[in-house]
């Protein structure tokens, strides 16, 4: 029996070790053909799809995220005479933690999903093959493009989402709670810095390349028939979501 169970645990660590090895290439193989032969009407068609269309559900994730917290943070700050400080933290927050983590869970899930179903599409009805046979790199062709867009759009979206954020934290301040707008829009000055946004602009790229890589992996190795490409789609948005707390971690560990 405990054989056994040693043999599960090697098997599932050679599988994520060839998973990390197989997705490494196919980023090291995606910056290679980037250079070649760059499209701009695809890369702004991309950019307009993955992130344009991203914003309504953006908007309310981090409205919501930011007025959630000065409800359940500015009363205890209050009580203890800290009310000055409650724009800082949230801005803080939002801006090293909240804002891309959020942001990549939530074009993963939107983004990530639409991009391996797509590809995953083509693999199946051979449109991939069809490239090939033309003599075009489907990685790309496909991949590039979206690479570039997601490592744009990402950090985009994140600046917005961080600026919707504390908008929704300044109303339920100054509504809910009396907080004059000086004191709350002094504390973002007083207490946040430029290192707090740009660490987490650094981890919207990161989180960029990581939806981009996932989703087109899994496109492209997608089983046959209709039932691999939902198979493909549900582990993309499972595995990027994943590494996007992992790798949240790391570079915290490493910005802060």
């Amino acid at each position: 029996m405990f054989i056994r169970f040693l043999e599960y645990i090697g098997s599932w660590v050679l599988k994520l070790l060839f998973l990390v090895g197989d997705m490494t290439l196919l980023l090291w193989e995606i910056f290679k053909q980037l250079p070649k032969k760059l499209r701009p009407k695809h890369i702004l068609q991309q950019m307009s799809h993955l992130g344009v269309d991203t914003l309504p559900i953006v908007s309310l994730t981090l409205l919501f995220t930011g007025m959630v917290m000065t409800l359940q943070m500015a009363g205890e700050m209050i009580q203890f005479g800290a009310e000055s400080t409650v724009g800082g933290v949230i801005a803080i927050a939002t801006g090293r933690e909240l804002g891309p983590v959020l942001v990549g869970v939530v074009t993963a899930g939107r983004v990530g999903s639409a991009m391996t179903a797509e590809i995953s599409t083509m693999k199946v009805t051979e449109q991939i093959d069809a490239l090939r046979c033309m003599a075009v790199n489907p990685v790309g062709y496909l991949a590039g493009p979206r690479m570039l867009a997601c490592m744009v759009m990402v950090p985009l979206l994140t600046v917005y989402g961080n600026l919707i954020s504390v908008l929704g934290g300044w109303l339920v301040s100054k509504e809910y709670f009396g907080i004059s707008n000086y004191v709350y829009w002094h504390s973002i000055e007083q207490y946040a810095d430029g290192a707090d946004f740009s660490g987490g602009l650094i981890k919207a790229v990161v989180f960029g390349m990581v939806i981009a890589t996932v989703g087109c992996y899994y496109g492209m190795r997608a089983p046959e028939g209709a039932q691999g490409v939902g198979m493909a789609t549900t582990r993309s948005v499972v595995t990027s979501i994943i590494i996007i707390f992992l790798l949240n971690v790391i570079l915290s560990w490493m910005l802060y």
